[in-house]
């Protein structure tokens, strides 16, 4: 069992920045990846950032590229996203999750076993 809790949303400007939190219990943090999603209204879950269980490999969408950093702190049981030059369309409620059978970083929903309750973000224009 893996417990998540998200925390760092908020409302921002457009071009401002964000960093979301995501602090895990109950398993061994530095044996799985994790990933960050987001779903906006309407819209489907999509993925954002993922990390391997090092914290020595990275995927990103290709519509974050550049702007967001995932990175791991082991030590503190901890993930984050680093959100730069924020968007409107990056409104959504972003999500951390747990893929436990991973080592390495995943862009699929379906490997992650564990979810946090979700941190809104707003960008406004």
């Amino acid at each position: 069992q893996v417990r998540l809790v998200e925390s760092g949303g908020g409302l921002v400007q457009a071009g401002g920045s964000l960093r979301l939190s995501c602090a895990a219990s109950g398993r061994t943090f530095s044996s799985y990846a994790m990933g960050w999603f987001r779903q906006a209204p309407g819209k489907e879950r999509e993925f954002v950032a993922a990390i391997s269980w090092s914290g020595g490999s990275t995927f990103y969408a290709d519509s974050v590229k550049g702007r967001f950093t995932i990175s791991r702190d082991n030590a503190k049981n901890t993930v984050y996203l680093q959100m730069n030059s924020l968007k409107p369309e990056d409104t959504a409620v972003y999500y951390c999750a747990a893929a436990l059978g991973l080592w390495d970083a995943s862009p699929e929903a379906y490997e992650y076993d564990y979810w946090g309750q979700g941190t809104q973000v707003t960008v406004s224009s």
